[in-house]
Order: structure tokens, then sequence, then C-alpha cells
């Protein structure tokens, strides 16, 4: 498997809200980020390193305006950390390996896990099901077959 990280020269190449969001811990608003609404099937992964996080097997329509996931793809690509910039506890999930802002993580999600990743659209990029061999994630078409 790949290794993962912070690439500078990736950095780069961000947009000034994908900078923002993934380096400045900012938030897109709600219902204008490229993802919020996306139903094709695929990989997420982390703007800045590559990583994948979630699928699209693990995401629902939470209304909130921003792509919602029951779960990461394995729960050790994140990091939580105590939030209190609104006044109030939010739990804040990174990206373990280039530590990119991704957005919060409520437990009022649907089963299986009762929990709602909410992620900012700016600090992902998905990857159709049909790019996963092209673009290096082949390893993660088994996730995909329908039995």
């Amino acid at each position: 498997m790949a290794k993962y990280s912070k690439d500078e020269n990736r950095l780069k190449e961000l947009s000034e809200l994908q900078f923002d969001v993934t380096q400045r811990d900012a938030t897109e608003r709600a219902f204008t980020g490229e993802y919020w609404d996306t139903k094709d099937e695929g990989l997420y992964v982390d703007i800045v390193s590559g990583e994948p996080l979630f699928t699209s097997m693990d995401k629902f329509d939470s209304g909130c305006g921003w792509p919602s996931f029951t779960r990461p793809i394995e729960q050790d690509s994140l990091t939580e950390h105590e939030d209190y910039n609104l006044s109030m506890r939010r739990v804040e999930v990174r990206s373990k390996h280039a530590d990119s802002h991704l957005g919060h993580v409520f437990p009022d999600g649907p089963a299986p896990t009762g929990l709602r990743y909410c992620i900012n659209s700016a600090s992902l990029r998905f990857i159709p099901v049909s790019n996963l061999e092209e673009e290096g994630y082949g390893d993660y078409i088994p996730l995909f077959k329908k039995d």
C-alpha cells in the first residue's frame, strides 16, 4: 500500500478555498461544495495527500449541505480533536497523514454507526469506481463488488 503524506507541491495546486479549508480549518458554505449531493459510486480521498478516507457506500443525505458519511474506510485514517470555535464542543476530524482539516463528526447519524462525518467537499477528491485502477487505487475495487 502506498504511503501518504502532506505533498507541498500539491498544496500549491489547491484552490484558495481548498487551501483555506485543509490548512486553515475553514468551512465551505453549506450546499455549495462539489460533492454534497454526489451519488456516484467511488472513493473519496484527501485532496492534499491522496489518502483514501471514505466510500460512496457509506455516504448518505443528512440534509446538512455537506457530504456526510457513516464511517471512514479505516478508523485510523482520521484523527479527532476537540473544537470549541463556535462556543460549543464539537469533534473535528483531520486526515492522519497530511493533517488536513476535513470537517466534524456528530453522534446523530444513521445505523450502523450512529455517526455523521460531516466533511467539506473542498478537502476531498472523488475518484469514480471506473477510474480506481488507473489512478492507483485498484486495491479498493473489491469494496464496490455487489454479492
